[in-house]
């Protein structure tokens, strides 16, 4: 294995164990300090849903939960949005776009009502700058979680 991929590998799951044991806040009660760059978990009780990578924490779950936030920064939202309204996947034809289901009061609802839940998740966080280690790790924490809303398709 290349050496210097093999040093970036070793980490993970030690990284992945702290994360598991940090303390899960709420969106609704950030800590006042949190990392700058890192990896977020959204969980709903014990079940992990969706991994997550930033190089900015604080903006990237205020994204993802603010009431506000648009279809292109609230994507995890989006997509419990798409799951409830049963449109299984995106596209990028204007019928059936984002800005497109989003002219439907029933899936804007469902929007808002996702950014709502997520507010409600336990958020838990690990430090981590670089931007190999940070990649990594986000598929890594994704896979060994079984994360059922992380995806590494290409759109």
């Amino acid at each position: 294995m290349n050496e210097q991929f093999h040093q970036h590998i070793e980490f993970l799951h030690p990284s992945f164990e702290a994360l598991l044991c940090s303390v899960p806040f709420q969106f609704t009660s950030l800590p006042k300090v949190l990392p700058k760059a890192g990896i977020y978990l959204f969980s709903n009780g014990e079940q992990h849903l969706y991994v997550g990578r930033t190089n900015s924490i604080r903006k990237r779950l205020q994204q993802h939960c603010r009431s506000g936030s648009s279809h292109n920064s609230a994507a995890f939202a989006f997509r419990l949005a798409r799951e409830a309204c049963k449109v299984p996947q995106a596209t990028y034809k204007p019928q059936g776009s984002r800005k497109d289901l989003l002219q439907d009061p029933d899936f804007a609802l469902a929007f808002t009502d996702a950014k709502a839940q997520l507010r409600t998740m336990n958020i838990r966080v690990i430090e981590e700058s670089n931007p190999f280690r940070q990649a990594l790790l986000e598929m890594y924490v994704a896979i060994a979680l079984a994360a059922p809303y992380n995806d590494f398709d290409n759109h």
